[in-house]
């Protein structure tokens, strides 16, 4: 591949510590174009990453996932790109590994950082937290990207630009395997070395507020990918909770002689509500795969 042709892509908030090394460590593999996209750092961000020959833009609004798309829509004019954090947390050697799938077919690219993982790089909450994002993505979406969460991405700009993003956050990597998945677009894992952050670099993450965020975006895209699960589930605990409080009324009314009316019609309605989301969601799963079917079918006349 020729690396004229790749934008390496990095956004950044207040990333002082790292940024000029990792610009440097980028341009010593041959990269050239080198984007930081900065959410207004305070802290010297873009002055030390222009110093190390990286083209600073500031982004218009705030969050991880604004800057990466208006970066790739409005100032990528590359084939591909290599998206990474400013973070000092990857390794710039992997770089030809993650590019040389797109040679290769693949539009999209994923780097595993659990492959290689440097003690102290992950704390054991976001391990474990990680971990289970991964396997319910696996589970809603019916695709094991292993590790959806990586900030380490190769794609064609083109593959991006066809997806629906709206995430301004740490969202945006949840939202692009989803995309992915439910696009079918080519995608692949490699696997690469994952660093802790240098002494000094703080995290612009929040593991318990950005965690929640990305389980509401995982259930929320299930909504087009997955309707049986999204629909399925709601309906299944409305169910569950309707026939758990129908079974606590007959134990009343039978064994103690009290009668509860209210808890009584609250139980039917969870029930009625619960089955009635469930056949929605048999029949939206039904009419997503027939659309599915449909658009393969014109795909293969084109």
């Amino acid at each position: 591949m020729d690396y004229a042709d790749v934008c390496v892509l990095v956004p950044t908030y207040n990333e002082a510590e790292t940024i000029a090394e990792v610009v440097a460590s980028y341009r010593d593999e041959g990269f050239h174009n080198v984007l930081v996209i900065d959410g207004d750092s305070t802290d010297g961000t873009r002055e030390l990453a222009e110093e190390a020959g990286a083209h600073v833009v500031v982004q218009r609004g705030s969050g991880k996932g604004q800057a990466v798309r208006e970066a790739v829509e409005e100032h990528v004019e590359a084939t591909y790109v290599l998206m990474l954090d400013g973070d000092g947390t990857y390794e710039a050697s992997d770089a030809t590994k993650m590019l040389g799938p797109l040679t290769e077919g693949y539009d999209h690219v994923i780097g595993d950082r659990f492959a290689d993982m440097r003690p102290g790089a992950m704390t054991r909450l976001n391990k474990v937290g990680n971990r289970i994002i991964n396997r319910a993505f696996a589970f809603i979406h019916g695709q094991d990207f292993r590790d959806i969460l990586s900030g380490y991405r190769a794609f064609t700009r083109e593959s991006f630009l066809d997806m629906t993003l709206t995430s301004d956050g740490f969202g945006i990597e949840t939202e692009m395997a989803v995309e992915c998945a439910k696009r079918d677009i080519p995608t692949t894992v490699v696997p690469t070395t994952y660093y802790p952050r240098p002494n000094g670099s703080d995290t612009n993450l929040n593991p318990v507020r950005d965690g929640g965020i990305i389980f509401l975006e995982l259930y929320r895209r299930a909504k087009t990918n997955n309707p049986l699960f999204y629909f399925g589930s709601v309906g299944l605990t409305s169910t569950a909770t309707g026939v758990g409080l129908a079974g606590y009324v007959a134990y009343e009314w039978f064994i103690r002689a009290i009668s509860h009316e209210v808890i009584a019609v609250v139980s039917a309605a969870g029930i009625l509500f619960g089955v009635q989301l469930l056949m929605f969601g048999v029949l939206s799963d039904l009419i997503l795969s027939l659309h599915r079917e449909q658009m393969k079918r014109i795909e293969e006349l084109e």
